[in-house]
């Protein structure tokens, strides 16, 4: 009997909150997987239990420093995804997303690799269309405190499309919007993990504004699954295409439904808006209903629930 070849596949960045889900997902599937971090962001936890699968492979790398392995496919995931950790290094961040592309197109261009990149809902900036199709061109400040990530991410995707429009290198582009879930970092200051770990310690729950800007919250398996199926569809679909869950809610039905779901006693408080802080970000996924037949199917209250339990347990560990 001969042996199944198993299709080779890297992930940048699979240390992370989504890396670690895509990673597993591979694993189910039969791929042959090397899980790239620098653990910058990434946790070892995330992955921890994957480390004795006999075609798991981790590899401490930054993407910004050029490396060769021999794969099909490659997910480019590695960058820093919050606020909180992409503001700490801004010049780091779009060297990530920047040098990280060129190396991740460079190797897909020498060994042929079909490559996915995962963009971001922040390529639209503060949109003034609303909600986002693909066709938008965005309304983003170049030279704000989010610009290193928002522009970095733009600045891949040109990448991305000139290397499959030069080198015809087949290219997988994903907008993806606001998603949470288990294995967020529970200080990396995004509104979902904030919210929660607040209302856990029943310390005040934090508003930022007037609580009625709204945000789109897609759970992580949903997303996986838009990623799968993007990456599976022929080489005229490249994308850049939108995953996210196009229902929206205020900031203020958000942090009810946390202190609801937890039974805290946190009281809700209000603090002055940061800079270039988006006022609403809904995605329009015509475009991946139609190519991938594909959308979100956990409601939120449902993934909030799976996600408060995970920081529950993070919280009686110590973190």
């Amino acid at each position: 009997m001969k042996d199944i070849i198993k299709k080779r596949v890297l992930v940048t960045g699979g240390a992370g909150f989504l890396g670690s889900f895509l990673c597993e997902r591979l694993l189910s599937e039969g791929s042959d997987l090397i899980c790239m971090d620098n653990f910058f962001t990434g946790r070892k936890a995330n992955i921890a239990h994957l480390m004795d699968h006999p075609y798991f492979e981790l590899m401490r790398h930054d993407v910004t420093f050029p490396f060769y392995v021999e794969v099909d496919e490659i997910y480019n995931l590695a960058c820093p995804a919050s606020p909180v950790h992409y503001q700490f290094d801004p010049v780091q961040t779009t060297k990530t997303s920047v040098h990280g592309a060129i190396n991740v197109l460079g190797l897909a261009k020498r060994v042929k690799a079909k490559v996915f990149q995962a963009s971001t809902s922040e390529v639209y900036g503060d949109p003034s269309i609303h909600p986002q199709p693909e066709s938008y061109w965005g309304n983003v400040n170049p030279i704000g405190i989010r610009s290193c990530y928002d522009e970095g991410k733009r600045c891949a995707e040109t990448l991305f499309f000139d290397y499959h429009r030069q080198n015809g290198v087949r290219i997988k582009v994903a907008r993806i919007f606001n998603t949470y879930g288990p294995r967020m970092h529970p200080h990396d200051g995004r509104v979902v993990s904030n919210f929660i770990m607040q209302a856990l310690k029943g310390d005040n729950i934090t508003i930022y504004g007037d609580g009625k800007q709204t945000r789109s919250f897609c759970y992580a398996s949903d997303l996986i699954e838009g990623w799968i199926r993007l990456m599976a569809t022929g080489d005229d679909v490249t994308g850049p295409i939108n995953l996210g869950n196009p229902g929206e809610f205020t900031m203020l039905e958000l942090a009810e439904n946390v202190i609801e779901l937890t039974g805290s006693k946190s009281e809700i408080i209000f603090e002055p808006l940061p800079a270039d802080d988006p006022k609403q970000r809904q995605p329009d996924i015509t475009m991946a209903k139609e190519k991938l037949g594909w959308e979100p199917t956990v409601p939120l209250r449902e993934g909030l629930a799976r996600t408060i339990e995970y920081f529950d347990g993070l919280l009686k560990e110590g973190e």
